[in-house]
């Protein structure tokens, strides 16, 4: 078969429209009781569906919203508060009206409703101008068409005046609360669409939209990968490999910005024009040509990944305890950036934390020649005093504001600098480093395993003169870490306040109980 040039292609910005790009609809679109979005509104429930940006959320809503036409009983209508935030009262009141009466006015006309000359009576003589005559508008039309039942989605709600909120929310809940017993309803069913999980909002010490269902918009599945990916190879011959698609998902985790722009890679500049199947090895290229990209999607996450920084670095390397209440990990997954699993907060894909940490550590400006002999053993594992030495010179180049800056303990921007400067060593799946590990008797500071072996790091702060900082972090690796991991050597980085940045001193060996200990203390004083 030859290759065939494709009509359609993979959307990576706003709306998919299927007639002209490749689509699949999310599947398991539920609630907390397993019921989906058709079965909520059936039931007149009110919900809010909360979603990071290009995750799909409008195309899946209008695709909802499609679907319900086929019943003439509904009414849907698609709102967006996009632009609103600085918008004044009355203006986003009569942007509300404007899009309600059309589309309502619309879809009247198209199902051939017998009294849709009464509601334009109602229209011409109710304005909304508040939320009072906003919910009064849907109270004076339940008498006027009684059968029919207006469903309305608010897509990017988290746009609504933060003036307005109270206001809008409270009307909405009075609205579900004053008819949730009657079969004709007022405003049969509403979908708050947003970024913010807005059952979670507190407003005058209580939640004003409490009553509703909350919703997650799930990625994609290997199934959705698959099937998008198949729209591609039936339009142009060309395959993909089923380990390619599998290493697609694995590594997107089904984002679908990420599983669409990966598309567009794979086929336009990684393996162009030809029927030769797109296998795992593409891909492999495809994602490190992603990963030096420069887009809009990227910038807007590392702008969000920077205002929780120390938290976002920590779940990198260590998987912490996922925690909901956690204000730094609750904003972090609804940006998108991280995710539960396992009880374990975790970045929500490997291409944001290979891309992320990157960025971050090269914003740090640790950068060591990492194919220097000087770096490695003879056997070829890794000479840390050869390392660590560099490191101090690293700091000495910097210079100290960086820890006088940050807000953060002195100690925890040195451990992020060093962290730096020792991932460039594993790398690319070189080996591994963790952040604040947990042990069986306490948690590490920082563990890097290269080619299997264990590299075990204290850091301390040194605020007084003597040897009370050192003598600590040496009884911590010894007495603990060493001794749970099975290791006989460790190291002990100490940043001194009391000692001048530039003041180089000579790394210290330390013989405790059987085990060796190399120690460096590196002048961080003014």
């Amino acid at each position: 078969m030859n290759y065939k040039k494709p009509k359609l292609y993979f959307e990576k910005s706003g709306i998919v429209d299927p007639s002209a790009s490749y689509y699949v609809p999310l599947e398991n679109v539920t609630n907390t009781d397993n019921q989906d979005i058709k079965t909520m509104v059936d039931l007149g429930r009110y919900f809010s569906i909360f979603a990071p940006r290009q995750s799909g959320k409008t195309t899946f809503f209008e695709g909802f919203c499609h679907k319900l036409e086929k019943d003439p009983a509904y009414v849907a209508i698609l709102l967006s508060f996009q632009d609103y935030k600085q918008l004044e009262k009355v203006t986003v009141y009569n942007l509300i009206e404007e899009e309600i009466f059309e589309q309502l006015l619309n879809r009247l006309q198209d199902v051939h409703c017998k009294n849709i000359e009464p509601v334009r009576e109602l229209l011409n003589s109710h304005g909304v101008t508040d939320h009072i005559s906003f919910r009064k508008l849907f109270e004076k039309l339940n008498k006027v068409i009684p059968p029919k039942k207006i469903i309305i989605i608010i897509d990017e709600f988290d746009g609504i005046p933060i003036g307005e909120l109270e206001n809008f929310l409270t009307t909405l809940r009075e609205l579900y609360q004053k008819y949730k017993k009657r079969t004709d309803k007022a405003l049969y069913s509403v979908g708050l669409v947003g970024i913010r999980n807005i059952t979670k909002l507190i407003v005058g010490g209580v939640s004003p939209f409490n009553i509703a269902d909350q919703v997650k918009l799930p990625p994609f599945t290997l199934k959705n990968v698959r099937d998008l990916y198949a729209q591609y190879t039936e339009e142009t011959n060309q395959p993909f490999t089923d380990e390619a698609i599998k290493k697609v998902h694995e590594e997107t985790a089904g984002q679908p910005w990420l599983v669409n722009r990966i598309g567009t890679i794979l086929t336009v500049d990684i393996k162009p024009e030809t029927t030769n199947p797109i296998n795992a090895q593409d891909v492999e290229k495809g994602i490190r040509y992603l990963l030096k990209e420069r887009n809009s999607h990227f910038d807007n996450l590392l702008e969000k990944a920077k205002l929780y920084k120390e938290t976002f670095v920590r779940i990198i390397f260590n998987g912490v305890d996922y925690n909901p209440d956690d204000e730094d990990q609750s904003w972090l997954e609804q940006y998108g950036l991280i995710k539960e699993e396992n009880d374990k907060a975790v970045v929500a894909n490997a291409i944001y934390k290979r891309r992320f940490l990157k960025a971050f550590f090269q914003e740090s400006g640790a950068i060591a020649d990492t194919s220097l002999k000087a770096y490695f053993t003879s056997d070829g594992f890794l000479n840390m005093e050869a390392i660590l030495s560099d490191f101090e010179e690293y700091i000495i180049q910097i210079g100290v504001n960086a820890f006088y800056k940050s807000q953060k303990p002195y100690e925890k921007t040195g451990q992020f600098l060093l962290t730096a400067w020792l991932y460039q060593f594993v790398e690319g799946r070189k080996g591994e480093l963790r952040y604040e590990v947990p042990s069986g008797l306490g948690r590490m500071d920082i563990l890097l395993i290269y080619h299997g072996h264990k590299y075990i790091i204290e850091t301390k702060i040194n605020r007084s003169h003597g040897d009370r900082a050192l003598n600590k972090a040496i009884d911590q690796l010894c007495g603990k870490y060493l001794l749970t991991e099975q290791v006989n050597e460790g190291y002990v980085v100490i940043f001194d306040i009391k000692t001048k940045v530039g003041e180089l001193c000579s790394p210290q060996r330390h013989a405790v109980d059987g085990k060796e200990i190399l120690s460096f203390n590196i002048g961080i004083g003014r």
